[in-house]
């Protein structure tokens, strides 16, 4: 007789999606909003911003790894993952809190403006070291809790989808400082109250899962040392693939740096009405085909092998994203216009369908490689997989950076210009309109736009080929069901 395969509950689904949320308003927050308030609010140049993110979003991708490993050699009563989900959050609120207090003044009036770049770059070296400590053990303990793949791939995509809530309850807190500046006497000020809140939602909702979930499968040998890890992840060809492809698609990630911006300067000039409007209008496209395509995932893939919809959704999104910068081209200044508004709005719903699914996908594509790694070696490094996906993350972040921060300052859109361009708006001016301020607004565009459409376009080069094709998987899974099976049998003889 067949033994029934162990798969999480419905509490455990509900609270794994509840903490997905938590964790991706902390990251809504970091992602969305912390370069625009270093840049826009505390005036440090996009320059520095670019070297010291850069900085430490790579050494804390090194450190994932280290992580990855971590989680990997725990073993306790309550498992190897929920350990860390029940610690890392509160370190975790009080990093998000030191990356919106600006102790010294804006880069341009403090006394010390090496003291201004050195306290951004602590803080946010620190959340980011935090992050990596309860993110790793999130997204691992999903090939945890069950051994159903069509299960594993529903969470997954679940998981998405609530990622997607969460950060985009982190995408309002921009447009709230700038409401409350007004009342609250300064948009660092307004900056740092709202960073407090939703650091004690977001860090709230995290930790749930740490007490209600329970970890189904059960560690297969003795973890592997870092060193004979780094050998193992780029000797796993899908992996391979899947981590090149990543690092190929980094300019995808310039989207989001650059969105605020864009809507905040050109289409608002810093008028919140105005800013939340333009975000309705044409930001929901890109929210709108993101969570079509991620909820649309688990059914296409009973149509279509992961390796098609992963490449082909690619590249639905290059000519759309590039035409972005191409109706900019066209009218520089009449972006506001209802036609304009409409094209744009549709283009960026496409970039969200390009966006949505390959994340779902590469989640499950990586979770399959933890699969095809156990099936080929009898072990199950989770943590180091799931090391490998933050990896991916935080080097796209990094590339990201640097090319957002040496293009913005190519044009001198940066510290002192940004001041200038704020008193331009507060004295009633509109910067689309002002040729001195035509480069600015262009480079808002280009980024949003033209990195983002070769992004999409080489990172399929990998994966086009891609080596674990669905039905293999489909047979390597249903091995490693019968070896289990086998294990626990032989447990339940020895204890009898």
């Amino acid at each position: 007789m067949d033994r029934q395969l162990l798969t999480y509950s419905k509490k455990e689904r509900n609270t794994y999606l509840l903490s997905m949320t938590g964790q991706n308003i902390l990251y809504g927050i970091l992602n969305a909003a912390h370069a625009y308030f270093l840049q826009f609010t505390v005036l440090i140049p996009a320059a520095s911003i670019g070297v010291f993110m850069a900085c430490a979003r790579v050494y804390d991708a090194l450190n994932d790894s280290v992580m990855g490993v971590i989680m990997d050699r725990t073993n306790t009563k309550i498992g190897k993952a929920r350990p860390y989900l029940i610690a890392a959050p509160p370190f975790i609120l009080i990093t998000t809190i030191l990356c919106f207090w600006a102790p010294f003044g804006t880069y341009t009036q403090a006394s010390s403006t090496g003291m201004v770049v050195l306290w951004a770059a602590a803080g946010y070296t620190l959340w980011s070291m935090a992050y990596t400590v309860g993110d790793i053990p999130l997204w691992g303990i999903t090939a945890l809790i069950t051994e159903k793949d069509a299960d594993r791939n529903k969470l997954i995509s679940a998981a998405n989808i609530v990622s997607g809530v969460g950060i985009g309850l982190g995408f309002i807190v921009q447009p709230l400082a700038l409401g409350l500046a007004p009342v609250l006497g300064s948009e660092m000020n307004a900056f740092l109250l709202i960073a407090v809140i939703f650091a004690l939602l977001g860090s709230g909702l995290f930790q749930i899962i740490g007490f209600t979930a329970r970890e189904k499968i059960r560690p297969t040998g003795k973890p592997a040392k870092i060193r004979e890890n780094f050998k193992m992840l780029w000797s796993n060809k899908p992996f391979r693939q899947i981590l090149i492809s990543g690092v190929l698609g980094s300019p995808k990630s310039l989207i989001m740096i650059a969105i605020f911006p864009l809507f905040t300067y050109y289409y608002a000039a810093k008028n919140i009405l105005y800013v939340i409007v333009y975000l309705a209008l044409i930001g929901s496209g890109l929210f709108v085909g993101q969570y079509i395509a991620i909820g649309s995932v688990p059914k296409l893939l009973e149509k279509f092998s992961k390796k098609i919809l992963y490449n082909y959704s690619n590249l639905v999104a290059v000519v759309p994203s590039a035409l972005i910068f191409v109706l900019y081209l066209i009218n520089p200044q009449g972006m506001t216009g209802w036609l304009y508004v409409i094209l744009t709005a549709m283009c960026f719903l496409f970039v969200g369908v390009g966006m949505g699914v390959p994340m779902v996908l590469q989640s499950v594509m990586i979770a399959d490689c933890v699969d095809y790694q156990e099936y080929q070696s009898g072990l199950r490094p989770d943590g180091v997989f799931f090391a490998g996906q933050t990896f991916i993350a935080k080097l796209q972040a990094a590339m990201a950076t640097i090319i957002s921060g040496f293009a913005f300052a190519i044009v001198g859109f940066s510290d002192v210009a940004i001041e200038k361009v704020n008193e331009f708006i507060e004295a009633g001016g509109i910067p689309r309109t002002e040729p001195e301020f035509q480069p600015y607004m262009m480079i808002l565009f280009f980024l949003v736009s033209v990195p983002p459409a070769i992004g999409y376009l080489i990172s399929v080069l990998p994966t086009w080929r891609y080596a674990l094709d669905t039905a293999e998987h489909k047979r390597i899974l249903e091995e490693l069901n019968a070896r289990r099976g086998a294990r626990g049998a032989e447990e339940v003889a020895r204890s009898g």
